[in-house]
């Protein structure tokens, strides 16, 4: 945790809280404890019996994991409004996955006893936190279900299918922009950077996808649901697409 920046000591802008009056929202601020921390810097290590809530006032957090092998596996980010820690603060249990800090970020940190008094004194914040825990095991399920079923360059797809958005300039147009880093992508799909590039490579070969600056367009989204459904090495348009789908990377 580093001091070289005073985070500002409000709660207005979490989502959680929404609708509830200033003065029970100025109550839980009183009784937070308020961090700042630099891009790279940890917040919670996995093993850390730390079970306080945290608000995520400012910036971005990442939460992660890391394999036998040391490999980074990305399970999500978290900006300004939202909140992480509640699993530990509910259960009692230690940490699940680590935090880090992806940008500056400003955090509240509260105990698990106030929380939990927030929680049975207000049912639609309570709700809020059920509905986001159930997001997550949706997204688990989800994410079990890619890792059961698909091959690594599949994955890929998956992940990349995820992360589009409509182009705003070209309505029809699927786009990520700001596209990210192969080792992120690798991380979220459960892989290695090299695969990554590989498959983004060979998807650019085949007209599939194509970069921008910092974008990357999807020039054939239905072309590219139908290689992450495939169940069999598909056939595509190059051959050494051919080969990496038969090779299962």
């Amino acid at each position: 945790m580093t001091g070289a920046k005073a985070p500002e000591r409000s709660l207005a802008g979490i989502a959680l809280f929404e609708g509830l009056p200033e003065a029970e929202v100025a109550a839980v601020e009183s009784r937070c404890a308020w961090a700042h921390f630099a891009p790279g810097e940890q917040i919670i290590d996995r093993d850390s019996d730390n079970k306080d809530v945290f608000f995520v006032t400012g910036g971005t957090v990442r939460i992660v994991n890391f394999s036998t092998s040391g490999r980074e596996i990305a399970f999500a980010n978290i900006e300004a409004g939202g909140f992480f820690g509640e699993l530990a603060a509910i259960d009692g249990q230690r940490r699940s996955a680590s935090v880090v800090a992806v940008a500056d970020c400003d955090l509240a940190a509260l105990s698990p006893m106030a929380f939990t008094r927030i929680l049975v004194r207000n049912p639609t914040v309570a709700m809020r936190v059920l509905q986001r825990l159930a997001g997550i095991i949706r997204v688990a399920d989800d994410r079990i279900m890619d890792l059961s079923t698909l091959r690594a360059v599949q994955r890929v797809y998956v992940e990349l299918l995820r992360l589009t958005a409509p182009d705003a300039a070209v309505p029809n147009l699927s786009v990520i922009r700001p596209m990210l880093s192969h080792s992120e992508i690798a991380s979220r799909a459960s892989t290695t950077r090299e695969t990554v590039a590989r498959v983004l490579g060979q998807l650019a070969l085949g007209k599939i996808v194509e970069r921008k600056g910092k974008a990357l367009y999807i020039r054939d989204r239905l072309k590219l649901e139908r290689l992450a459904e495939s169940t069999a090495p598909e056939t595509f348009v190059t051959p050494r697409l051919q080969v990496a789908a038969q090779a299962g990377e």
